[in-house]
This record gives structure tokens, sequence and C-alpha cells, in this order.
């Protein structure tokens, strides 16, 4: 039961590696909407991407977590000596790491997705002229939602151009890969749990096995054949005379 608890750790430990990856490249990309440097420059990101929930939730807390997965799972490093209660307990507090992380990621892109993109829009003047700010467009409207509504995707953010497709493809990202975490991480504890009670009980059930081999040998050596006692009992006397 021992070997399956650390099969599992280590592909769920590589699974949640590939996993804080994507959330790091996902939120790095939100820093450069178009591929264009110049709004990180003039500081026109939007708030939920400037957080980074995807760098050191998503991202950091839950790689570092997977690397200790991983290294209990194939037993390397300082946990090359380690007993099965110590490691699957060290399993468990990085897993809660990895679970604090991605419900992190997961709360800030569902917040970001709710109020929409950073960009430039036109907003009505006093004079009934056209004015331009940068904000958030899409925050508030109780009576549609941009995200079932393609034809706003084009015609309210002026600048960046894509801003609408960017936020909705990268935040989506984040909120899918942080969803999956959970789940891997929620995997990974039930499997922590588990393969800290079997080794509690196999360290248990280790002396009855050892006294169990023990009779079975004795049993061995009295029901075996009596020429083969007698040519012990020969060789003995053989060595004696010598």
């Amino acid at each position: 039961m021992m070997a399956c608890s650390r099969s599992c750790s280590r592909i769920l430990g590589v699974s949640l590696g590939i996993s804080a990856q994507l959330a790091a490249g996902a939120n790095l990309a939100l820093f450069f909407p178009d591929w264009e440097v110049t709004y990180l420059k003039n500081g026109l990101i939007g708030k939920h991407a400037m957080r980074g929930a995807g760098l050191w939730g998503g991202g950091l807390m839950v790689f570092f977590a997977a690397i200790l997965i991983t290294l209990i799972g194939w037993r390397r490093g300082c946990f090359s000596n380690t007993g099965p209660c110590k490691s699957m307990l060290v399993s468990t507090l990085a897993g809660c790491l990895a679970l604090l992380g991605a419900f992190v990621c997961f709360i800030t892109s569902g917040v970001a997705l709710k109020d929409g993109p950073f960009c430039m829009f036109d907003v009505p003047s006093s004079n009934e002229t056209q004015a331009s700010k940068h904000g958030y467009p899409f925050k508030g409207l109780n009576d549609r939602n941009y995200l079932y509504n393609r034809f706003l995707w084009d015609s309210v953010c002026i600048e960046p151009r894509r801003a609408v497709i960017w936020h909705v493809i990268f935040f989506s990202t984040l909120l899918s890969v942080s969803i999956i975490q959970i789940l891997l991480v929620l995997a990974q504890l039930i499997n922590s749990f588990l393969g800290l009670f079997c080794g509690f009980f196999e360290k248990r059930e280790e002396p009855f096995r050892t006294e169990s081999l023990q009779r079975l040998r004795r049993r061995t050596l009295t029901k075996s054949p009596p020429f083969l006692n007698e040519g012990n009992t020969e060789g003995a006397e053989g060595a004696g005379r010598k």
C-alpha cells in the first residue's frame, strides 16, 4: 500500500508542477496585452493581473509543494531515509500549501472575469462630447454580461484593441488551471492520509510478520527429510574428527 501511495505522489507531484508553470505563464501574459511592453511601463495594467495570483499563488506556492511531493514519492534528497509517517506528514503540509495558493488564484481569476478587463473606453462628458479614460467599463453592469455578448468585445474597449479577448482567454486559463490544481491537491491529501494510516498499521504489524516468518522457518527445519538430517550429522562428525 505504501508503494502505491508513493507512486500516486510521483504522478500528482509532476502534474502539479506542470500546472504551476501554466499558471505562471498565463499571469505573465496578462502583463503584456497584445504582446506590448508599453502598457506595463505606463502602469496601464489591471489590478487583478498586477496582484500576480498566478505567479506566487498558483505558480510559486504550488510549484514548491509539487517539488516536495515529488521528492517524497521518489524518496530522494532529505526524504531518502525518512519514515512513512514523517514523509506523509510533510506531504500533507505541502498539499495544504498548494491548496492555499490554488484557492487564491481561483478567487482572483473569478473576480477578474466578473469585473472585466482594464482598458481605455469612451465616457459621455457634460458638453455632450466623448471623453476617454482608463478603467473597467464592464464593472457594475447588472443588465448584461459582457462574457455572453460578443458585440461588446470589439465596441467598448478602444485600447488595447484586443483587451477583452486577452483578458478572457488568460484569466479563463488561470481559473481552469486553479480548479485542476485544487482537484489534484485534494487527491494528494487523500493519498497522504491513506499512506499515513497504512504506514502506521504496517509498522505495528511488522513484529507479528517477523514472528510468523520465524515460526515458518522452524516448521520447515523440523519437517526436513531424514537423509538431509543424517547428512548434516555425518558432516558435523567428520568436521569434529578433523
